[in-house]
């Protein structure tokens, strides 16, 4: 497991922006973890995509899970950033299932419908499993 970081230039001063992630390797997958409860800044959003796209691209067959258990609260720009990353796992021939949501954040995907786009399972272990 390993943290990226992502370095954004500001008023010519390098800044360091770390999505609070962990990321570990399976068999069968990549399982991404977000270690942050909440997630709610832009620039942190930002910067989870600049960290988690290119995983998706230098995988072979990129199989993600991407583990909600420390997540309580997220903004709407959050569930623009699973489109971005369900669009391009689903352009490399990937599986991208998401767990471990807790239940005030299912709602979301529900009143969305976004519940009927993404496959949620209940834990790591279940998203591993139903990876083919």
């Amino acid at each position: 497991m390993g943290r990226i970081g992502l370095f954004l230039l500001r008023n010519n001063q390098m800044a360091t922006i770390q999505p609070r992630i962990s990321i570990e390797n399976l068999a069968k997958g990549t399982v991404i973890t977000f270690t942050n409860e909440k997630i709610l800044d832009e620039t942190e959003i930002v910067a989870l995509e600049h960290s988690i796209l290119p995983i998706i691209e230098q995988a072979k067959l990129p199989n993600i899970v991407l583990n909600f258990e420390n997540v309580k609260f997220l903004s709407s720009a959050v569930l623009g950033l699973l489109i971005r990353i369900s669009k391009k796992v689903y352009q490399r021939n990937g599986q991208l299932k998401l767990c471990c949501i807790n239940a005030k954040i299912f709602e979301i995907f529900k009143i969305t419908r976004l519940d009927r786009v993404f496959e949620i399972c209940e834990d790591v272990d279940a998203a591993v499993q139903t990876i083919a």
